[in-house]
């Protein structure tokens, strides 16, 4: 069996064209010599097999041999090992990259998602089991997904994570150290990860895809320097950069302070791909203009949360006025609507900004934000309160401000618990009933709930609830007050160099 695994390993490799046939006595040596084998019949005939069918195989044969314990770290360790004889030199794959960027760039990203796909650094067979919905608000179509391969992170751990200077090797998940890096019990394997070298103004930065792919070429796209989250005026300039190299992708940047920025916070970064997020189809609340800058349309979203679309086709105005925006918000103060730009606890106001090409016109969103906490709300007064943690207890990140709401692993188990609580009555989990108590009391109101529509419903539900949970972020609530208070801050902008 192991003979027929290691030819349907190799036979993988070249129909895939991560490998040469020439390579295969090469990768064929190496793999005996990873399972401690001491010979090898070539067959180029086997069945083609799936790839996780192969690597199944494998590990439990190396589990069986004694050369790894049988843990979930030490299989998905092991696998990373055996994909990485069969993947290319990255100096190589970087040539293949910049042979076909010169081409077209999106023939270059192609050809490295299908990479990151077939290495199996992006878990394929993992993903496909994520649950995914849609659901229709008063805002828009928004999208869910119940994430089954991520952890759910508490918005203290991401603090005190931030807080930390580390001294481990790697850095952080996304140094690019971690390339190759075998990984540890407490560290994942990237045997298998392959980065690419990119130029934005100037200075080095590295893309990858991220292996939880929430949207369709999810890419992580880092600094070179492991240095914190930052969101400054050269943001603007570095977006629109990338997106001159690639007009097919969008990028955007987490807020690089804790509460309203994401789950790293210790390493510079922003978040692309090639996906059409529902804030992108947002409607306009209001239009207003700047003089100054009278080529460009400004626009308020009608959004959860506050967000100021601004477009044009000249993306170098864009970005000057965004930076104006960006200084403005820094030092604005709004003690009626709880706005406080500083505090002795530091800065509080900052932006999620995302920019993308949209045909002929460039595009400029810039989600405001402030991480302040009271003695009443301490994970944050921008923050969900805890009544919506059921849903999400982790920080309301770029993501999310688009549309797309990433959910906790749990919910899977907890919904069906729901489901058995509101059809059969039976108390499954006393705890995760009360948890979920404001769900399963909408529930309750409708008389038409059946075995068949139960699941819809309580998807529906849950999207409300998230429709909700932004709108607890939102800096200007859409209340008079709010409303009130978002046209002062309006008029500032409209007041830019005036004279």
């Amino acid at each position: 069996m192991f003979n027929e695994d290691i030819n349907q390993l190799i036979n993988y490799g070249i129909n895939n064209n991560l490998i040469e046939k020439e390579d295969s006595n090469y990768i064929a040596n190496l793999l005996i010599g990873l399972f401690e084998e001491d010979e090898y019949i070539q067959n180029f005939e086997v069945r083609n097999e799936k790839l996780e069918n192969i690597l199944k195989s494998l590990v439990e044969y190396a589990i069986f041999k004694g050369i790894i314990k049988d843990t979930l770290v030490n299989r998905d360790s092991f696998d990373t090992k055996i994909m990485n004889t069969i993947l290319d030199r990255p100096s190589n794959i970087i040539k293949k990259f910049n042979n076909l960027y010169s081409i077209s760039p999106k023939k270059a990203t192609d050809f490295y998602y299908n990479l990151s796909l077939k290495s199996n650094y992006i878990r394929e067979d993992r993903i496909k089991k994520d649950i995914k919905w849609k659901v229709n608000t008063k805002y828009g179509e928004f999208y869910l997904t119940i994430n089954l391969s991520k952890p759910e992170k508490d918005p203290k751990d991401i603090l005190e994570t931030s807080k930390k200077v580390s001294e481990n090797y790697p850095k952080c998940y996304i140094c690019r150290e971690n390339e190759g890096f075998k990984g540890n019990i407490d560290y994942p394997s990237k045997e298998n990860l392959r980065i690419i070298p990119i130029k934005i103004k100037d200075k080095k930065w590295y893309i990858q895809y991220s292996p939880y792919v929430y949207y369709n070429e999810h890419s992580i796209i880092f600094s070179e320097e492991h240095e914190p989250m930052k969101v400054k005026g050269n943001t603007f300039e570095n977006l629109f950069d990338f997106i001159e190299k690639f007009p097919h992708y969008f990028i955007g940047s987490n807020a690089g302070i804790p509460i309203v920025g994401g789950s790293i916070l210790n390493h510079l970064h922003y978040q692309g791909g090639r996906y059409d997020f529902p804030i992108f189809t947002a409607e306009a609340k209001e239009e207003f203009a700047v003089k100054k800058f009278k080529n460009i349309k400004c626009e308020i979203l009608n959004w959860p949360m506050t967000v100021i679309k601004l477009s044009s086709e000249n993306y170098v105005e864009l970005i000057e006025l965004g930076k104006n925006i960006l200084e403005i918000w820094e030092n604005y103060t709004d003690e009626k609507v709880n706005i406080f730009s500083k505090t002795v606890e530091g800065r509080h106001n900052t932006v999620t900004p995302i920019a993308r090409k949209n045909g002929g016109k460039y595009e400029l969103y810039i989600a405001l934000r402030n991480n302040i906490t009271t003695k009443e709300r301490p994970m944050g007064y921008f923050h969900p309160r805890e009544k919506y943690h059921n849903i999400k207890k982790e920080n309301i990140g770029l993501i999310e401000v688009m549309g797309l709401a990433v959910l906790p692993g749990r919910l899977k188990k907890e919904i069906e618990i729901i489901k058995e609580y509101i059809i059969k009555e039976k108390i499954a989990d006393s705890n995760i009933i009360e948890k979920h108590k404001n769900i399963i009391i909408d529930l309750k109101e409708n008389t038409n709930i059946t075995l068949k529509n139960i699941d819809l419903l309580i998807k529906e539900n849950i999207g409300c609830k998230f429709s909700e949970l932004l709108e607890e972020a939102s800096v200007f609530k859409n209340t008079k007050e709010g409303r009130e208070a978002i046209i002062k801050f309006i008029n500032k902008i409209k007041q830019i160099n005036i004279n």
